[in-house]
């Protein structure tokens, strides 16, 4: 079972971060389950949202502890205690960032992309999760991006929808196409 966890900031579309990347991998033919932590939160303060995903029914419920991947949606969490508690040896981190960058120097890689700064070019929102979803699936090729795509169709409508899709297209481009596969289908781990 892979398991993920998404750090953000209250606003930054954590949770449906989450339940769009669950919903793709169910379209992708795959088991999955999305729900957030957070409490009495406001707009700007720290939030985790949690994906599983499986072969075969999930009947877990409890908190992802360990996950083997991280999305960060605030490059400032890198520095906040907890965000990397947990993460499996030899998993791996997608952050957003002003720029593109890979960091393998230590025991899990660290790949930064300009999610929000794609975001803002084609929906004119500074939200990065839409980028740092496609980025993810890119990474993994756990699903077909059209996975997303479908799962980004079953939210919006009209011109948020294509905007979101260029976005899609545009986050994909930017990352080595595989390069978590291995770790993703449990190769070699």
């Amino acid at each position: 079972m892979l398991e993920i966890r998404i750090h953000g900031r209250g606003g930054q579309g954590n949770v449906v971060a989450a339940y769009l990347l669950a919903s793709a991998a169910i379209d992708g033919g795959r088991y999955a389950q999305a729900f957030p932590a957070f409490g009495a939160e406001r707009r700007g303060a720290p939030v985790a949202a949690f994906v599983r995903i499986d072969e075969h029914p999930i009947r877990r419920r409890c908190q992802v502890r360990e996950p083997s991947f991280l999305i960060v949606q605030d490059p400032a969490l890198m520095e906040v205690a907890g965000t990397l508690a947990g993460l499996q040896a030899h998993g791996t981190v997608l952050v957003d960032g002003p720029e593109a960058g890979i960091d393998d120097s230590g025991d899990n890689e660290i790949i930064t992309m300009p999610a929000t700064r794609l975001a803002m070019e084609h929906i004119g929102r500074p939200v990065p999760n839409t980028a740092l979803l496609a980025a993810f699936i890119t990474l993994t090729e756990l699903m077909p991006l059209t996975a997303l795509i479908d799962a980004l169709a079953e939210r919006f409508k009209g011109p948020v929808l294509e905007n979101n899709q260029k976005l899609v297209e545009a986050a994909a481009a930017t990352i080595e196409a595989g390069r978590w596969r291995e770790v993703a289908h449990g190769v070699g781990a």
